[in-house]
């Protein structure tokens, strides 16, 4: 089951605003700013900053041996962004009837999975947003994107992460759990939070946000698909300024919802992902960290090789 946001009614108003981010594609290539620092071949961004080293100190950040797992318990009912739609349908090949497999009559049960990879905890790969059909290191919507799979950017070329990772508790920093719909956070609020913490973001880092907006997950869905607190324009340049590899929150869209006023429609997800080849991380479980302070971490994620996938369905996991 999936609901339709109330805040897309707000797309048309806002569309002369997104025209002025969105509808530049010629402009945006001439100031090439969609090329990649890495060169004209790169399909994995910000992952190319990822190295043993950064592994090896993240490592050096375990001390209690706590294990965090950051994915959601996702089924049928999952609030997601429309027309999202989830099911799951067990079987049992060759056993009709109840009868076993053999002489030992070996019974198995498989699984079927029919739904969109966007529901739940995700990772949106660099396939997943564009400007005006350019995606990240200008790759053109019609030379890449084809039915059964992405030609480029795919899903299954984003190698294993392992690096440090900071939770911000942005409800506490504003005082309320959870933080109301369309609150948004940028620089001035990122870096006080970080201070209040004693932690500074760093090149290489996975950066998430602590909203306390799952709760609503299981109470008020329809609440908590319609909008959400997230991360504003200025704070998306800022985390890009800082070179990290994702970033990530407890919301299904990362992107304050109201958007800002004179900000375009996910306009922080074309920042990050599209200009800059940073991955984003929904849905992210962030409440066990943030009871437990552990404001830094061992982050470890590995996402499902889908070849030519846009996204995958992800379970990172924190070791404290």
């Amino acid at each position: 089951m999936s609901f339709q946001p109330r805040w897309t009614r707000l797309l048309r108003p806002l569309a002369t605003l997104a025209c002025a981010t969105v509808l530049t594609g010629a402009a945006h290539a001439q100031n090439d700013w969609c090329k990649s620092k890495y060169g004209p071949s790169d399909e994995i961004g910000a992952a190319n900053l990822l190295t043993p080293e950064m592994a090896l100190a993240a490592a050096k950040l375990v001390k209690t041996g706590k294990v965090y797992r950051l994915g959601v318990e996702t089924n049928s009912k999952t609030p997601a962004f429309g027309p999202r739609s989830w099911a799951l349908v067990i079987n049992q090949p060759g056993q009709v009837g109840g009868g076993g497999l053999g002489p030992t009559k070996t019974n198995y049960n498989d699984d079927i999975y029919m739904g969109y990879v966007g529901t739940g905890s995700q990772i949106d790969g660099l396939g997943h947003i564009g400007v005006d059909n350019v995606y990240y290191n200008c790759n053109k919507n019609a030379e890449f994107v084809q039915a059964n799979g992405l030609t480029k950017l795919g899903i299954q070329n984003l190698p294993g992460i392992v690096t440090r990772g900071v939770v911000l508790d942005m409800a506490s920093y504003f005082g309320k759990n959870p933080l109301p719909e369309g609150t948004v956070f940028n620089r001035k609020e990122i870096d006080e939070q970080a201070k209040k913490q004693g932690i500074e973001i760093r090149k290489g880092d996975v950066v998430l946000f602590h909203t306390g907006w799952q709760a609503l997950v299981g109470k008020d869905d329809k609440r908590f698909i319609s909008g959400e607190p997230g991360l504003g324009k200025d704070g998306a340049l800022y985390l890009a300024s800082k070179q990290v590899v994702a970033v990530g929150a407890d919301t299904w869209g990362l992107d304050a919802i109201p958007f800002e006023p004179g900000v375009g429609v996910f306009e922080v997800h074309q920042i990050l992902i599209a200009k800059n080849g940073i991955y984003i991380l929904e849905n992210i479980d962030t409440a066990e960290l943030v009871k437990d302070k552990a404001w830094e971490f061992m982050f470890t994620l590995g996402a499902s090789r889908f070849t030519g996938g846009v996204q995958a369905i992800i379970n990172p996991v924190a070791v404290r």
